[in-house]
C-alpha cells in the first residue's frame, strides 16, 4: 500500500474515533441530564410532602379538639351545669374554633391537602416518565459500547463500561 493511502486510512480512522468519542460524550451528557431531571422531580415531590406535614398536623389537631369537645358535651361531662351554662360553653368552643379555621386558611375543606396530594400524584407520573427516558438512554449507551467494530473499539480505548 502506498504511503499516501496509508496516511489517508490513518486520517480516516482518527476522524471516526473523534466522531465516536464525541458521540459517546454527548450520550453521557444526555444520561446525566436525564438523571438530573429525575432528581429535580424528586426534590419537588419532597418539598410538597414536607409542606403537607404541617397541614395534616393542624387538621388532625383541630379535628381532635372539636371531636373531644363535642363528645364531652354529648356524654354529659358537666351534669352539674345548667342547660344555659352548657350552651354558653358550646358557644364559646365554637367561637374559639372559627378563628382557628380562619387563621389557618389551608384547612378549608382540606383543599390544600387534596391539592398537594394531586401534585404529588402528578409528580410521581413525571418521575416515572423521566425514569423511563433515563433507562432508554442508558440502554442505548450499553448497546453502543458493544457495537462492533468501531464503537466497541472507541469505547474500550476510552474506558467506557456499561451503566445501570
Amino acid at each position: 500500500m502506498p504511503l499516501y493511502q496509508n496516511h489517508f486510512v490513518k486520517q480516516y480512522l482518527l476522524e471516526i474515533q473523534y466522531l465516536l468519542t464525541n458521540y459517546f460524550q454527548q450520550l453521557e451528557q444526555k444520561i446525566q441530564a436525564d438523571a438530573s431531571t429525575i432528581d429535580n422531580y424528586l426534590e419537588q415531590r419532597v418539598q410538597i410532602l414536607q409542606n403537607v406535614v404541617p397541614l395534616l398536623e393542624k387538621a388532625i389537631d383541630l379535628d381532635k379538639d372539636v371531636m373531644k369537645t363535642v363528645a364531652a358535651y354529648r356524654g354529659g361531662v358537666n351534669p352539674n351545669k345548667s342547660r344555659n351554662e352548657v350552651a354558653r360553653d358550646i358557644d364559646m368552643s365554637f367561637a374559639r374554633l372559627f378563628p382557628q379555621v380562619e387563621a389557618y386558611p389551608e384547612l378549608k375543606a382540606h383543599a390544600a391537602i387534596a391539592d398537594a396530594m394531586q401534585q404529588n400524584s402528578y409528580l410521581q407520573k413525571e418521575i416515572t416518565a423521566a425514569r423511563s427516558l433515563y433507562n432508554d438512554t442508558v440502554n442505548q449507551w450499553n448497546r453502543d459500547i458493544f457495537d462492533w467494530p468501531t464503537k466497541m473499539i472507541v469505547a474500550a480505548r476510552a474506558g467506557y463500561t456499561t451503566r445501570i
